[in-house]
């Protein structure tokens, strides 16, 4: 249900702040169009917006299987040759989030046009495809740098691992095992010990993604800080943490009765066994995601989240009982 927006009060000072976010400004030649066609409305879309571009760029090339394109380029990340200015994404939040880690090594601006459910990566709404790549093309579109993050695994059974996430690192318990004891350290300090079912550390682009629905918090997405969420914790006085960007986290397995998974995105699935350890700390180059000029990132979240901020009913509601005696509705009944 819509909510009607509030003005702000006089003596309120400026729209909400934008730190991070730039100006994108540069020459598009070359469009990457990748399409979930998996996805109700991509493929009569995706033959309007190809006509559309190829009258204003050079070149535009088009991929209909986003997640076998991106598995390809994942496995041989050098394997293309020339890179696109602009990556145009028809699909879900799950397929930015492929974009990103295929084009992990050498990032290329993405604009994510939403087919998904919440779209908090694919913020624009498909219906306003054509105004989004205008203001690209012309030089009005805005860039959010997303601090991504680094995992090493250090492991006395397995080869050392190191990924990038842009969302988060999850170490979790196996299916059929009880809860995990991991140790959390901020560089040379210890935090605490948890045992729980897992331990979610992810970035503020990922602070609405697993870590919101395990009761963490939400952090602006273009600023810098790691939030470290545990998952069913047997403890009720562990609560989530935010932690400075620069911070060298280390999550140790202490306890586990069977196999420990770290999952990367939700891509990347390694093993971890007792006494293992993973690193965790912000990776040296953000990914660029673009967006709309002016988009405000509080309604984006009353949008996605189905904040209303009032139990009131909306006045088309009233109409329901017009015309109604007293009777019909019941006198000092509940409807």
């Amino acid at each position: 249900m819509a909510v009607a927006p509030r003005q702000a009060p006089e003596g309120s000072g400026s729209a909400a702040p934008s730190a991070g976010r730039e100006a994108f400004c540069r020459d598009i030649a070359r469009v990457l169009v990748l399409a979930d066609f998996n996805k109700k409305g991509v493929p009569n879309l995706l033959l309007e917006l190809r006509t559309w571009l190829e009258g204003r760029v050079q070149e535009v090339e088009e991929h209909h299987d986003l997640r076998e394109f991106c598995s390809r380029l994942v496995g041989a990340p050098h394997s293309l040759e020339n890179l696109p200015d602009v990556i145009v994404v028809l699909g879900g939040d799950g397929s930015m989030l492929s974009v990103v880690r295929a084009f992990g090594l050498r990032p290329v601006p993405v604009l994510g046009i939403n087919f998904g459910r919440i779209g908090f990566l694919a913020s624009v709404r498909s219906a306003d495809w054509q105004a989004a790549l205008e203001e690209v093309l012309e030089g009005r579109s805005v860039l959010e740098p997303r601090m991504r993050l680094v995992a090493e695994i250090k492991s006395r059974h397995e080869a050392a691992v190191n990924a990038i996430a842009l969302n988060e690192i999850l170490v979790q318990r196996g299916a059929v095992q009880g809860m995990l004891t991991m140790s959390l350290w901020d560089g040379e300090t210890w935090v605490s010990d948890y045992r729980a079912d897992g331990l979610i550390v992810s970035s503020p682009s990922g602070s609405t993604a697993h870590s919101l629905a395990a009761g963490g918090p939400i952090l602006a997405p273009s600023m810098g800080g790691l939030v470290v969420t545990p998952i069913s914790p047997q403890s009720l006085s562990h609560r989530p943490l935010v932690v400075h960007p620069e911070s060298m986290l280390k999550v140790r397995i202490e306890q586990a009765s069977g196999m420990t998974m770290l999952a990367v995105d939700g891509h990347g699935f390694y093993p971890m066994h007792l006494g293992d350890h993973v690193l965790i700390s912000q990776a040296q180059t953000p990914y660029p995601i673009l967006a709309r000029p002016g988009s405000d990132p509080y309604l984006r979240i009353r949008e996605r989240l189905g904040w209303r901020g009032s139990f009131e009913p909306e006045p088309e509601d009233d109409t329901l009982f017009k015309g109604m005696s007293s009777t019909d509705a019941g006198e000092g009944e509940v409807l």
